[in-house]
């Protein structure tokens, strides 16, 4: 089998079974994990948090960064402090993780599932512009779902495998009906659109630091914001609303306990310094595939868009006939081969909890799921001598 062959080629002198994402630790994490052990301070005081959030805003060029226990509760957070309330519709594509829509729905809110495009694999600004269009309707001030009566409260982009939306002419959708977006970033940290990082491209970012990301903290996320009012509420309700005070303990609203530990930050402090060389590392394992793949009947590699420059965190081709119908044939060969690759996620409209909720067409994400396959994207396979 032609494809088995070339990817194998790709990731020769490497161990099996290989991985779909693995994390890589090569540089300080054994000594600044020590020294917060050293001091104590492993829960969420301690200078590595604070050190941690400053480093992440100047490497992406942010005003704040506030660092929290996972990708799933920045997200929640964001939403909340950007306005989104219970019984709202939040906009979503289907094609993403479970999280997305999950974070909605911590909110009381309710996932309004939209389409993807083919050259980023993520929502498509055009199809929806014209989407919205035909379902909202103006009240008091207010952009309604004509067909639920419900306040649409804002966009959710994600930017998935780490490729950029097209956010400018998604912007211009957002901005034609008041909605804020909320960049789910949370595969995406060291992307750039159009030479802009992507996580500062809106209000509010969220980004996740899970075992499986570029970096990771172990667990562990962020709320990315230039806004210093957004930045202070997201402060305050992570840290279980607790008001300042020199000895007395007093919260003044409902808040989570989502600050991240100090030990975890100092974990993401020893891979922060080392980001841009696993996403050179990625990029060029991800130019491996492209060149090993290239013309085999039935495959084609997916590319950043133009606009872009991604981080390539999963690494995807795209399936197309013959050899689309033989696709999960095709992901059984490669799994009994030790090599992890996985189609995409269940589009979300599909899953139980989230079918009665509203949506578009959606018929180039169904296509989309129907052809990706995932590849083995760790930064260290672009090694050939592997883990070394």
């Amino acid at each position: 089998m032609a494809v088995l062959a070339a990817i194998k080629s790709v990731l020769a002198g490497n161990k099996y079974p290989v991985s779909l994402h693995e994390p890589v630790f090569s540089g300080r994490e054994w000594q600044l994990v020590k020294d917060c052990l050293d001091s104590g301070y492993v829960s969420s005081v301690g200078e590595y948090v604070d050190i941690f959030e400053r480093q992440l805003a100047d490497y992406l060029g942010a005003t704040h960064v506030i660092a929290v226990v996972n990708g799933t509760a920045a997200l929640h957070v964001s939403l909340l402090i950007a306005g989104v309330r219970p019984d709202d519709e939040v906009i979503v594509p289907t094609l993403t993780f479970v999280a997305t829509a999950n974070a909605v729905s911590y909110c009381g809110a309710i996932p309004h599932f939209v389409d993807s495009e083919q050259r980023t694999l993520g929502l498509d600004p055009e199809k929806l512009g014209q989407y919205l269009g035909d379902i909202l309707r103006e009240v008091d001030g207010q952009w309604v779902n004509r067909n639920t009566g419900r306040r649409v409260a804002a966009i959710v982009p994600v930017h998935i495998f780490g490729h950029p939306v097209d956010m400018d002419a998604l912007a211009d959708i957002a901005g034609k009906y008041s909605l804020p977006i909320i960049e789910d970033a949370a595969e995406s940290l060291g992307s750039r659109y159009k030479n802009r990082m992507v996580g500062t491209l809106s209000s509010i970012a969220a980004i996740s630091f899970n075992g499986n990301k570029t970096i990771t903290t172990g667990g562990g996320g962020a709320i990315v914001t230039n806004d210093k009012s957004l930045a202070a509420r997201a402060r305050h309700m992570t840290t279980t609303a607790r008001v300042p005070h020199p000895w007395e303990i007093m919260h003044d609203e409902v808040g989570f306990n989502y600050r991240m530990p100090n030990i975890n930050a100092a974990l993401g402090c020893a891979q922060l310094e080392q980001l841009d060389v696993f996403i050179k590392q990625k990029r060029d394992l991800a130019n491996r595939y492209k060149q090993e793949l290239l013309g085999i009947a039935g495959v084609k590699w997916f590319e950043e868009p133009e606009f872009a420059c991604s981080n390539y965190w999963l690494n995807a081709m795209l399936l197309q006939d013959p050899v689309l119908e033989n696709r999960d044939d095709l992901l059984e060969v490669l799994n009994n081969e030790k090599i992890l690759a996985r189609p995409a996620w269940n589009l979300l409209h599909t899953l139980t909890m989230y079918r009665e909720c509203p949506h578009m067409d959606l018929s180039v994400a169904e296509n989309l799921a129907q052809r990706l396959i995932c590849l083995p994207s760790s930064a260290f396979l672009s090694k050939t001598d592997g883990y070394a």
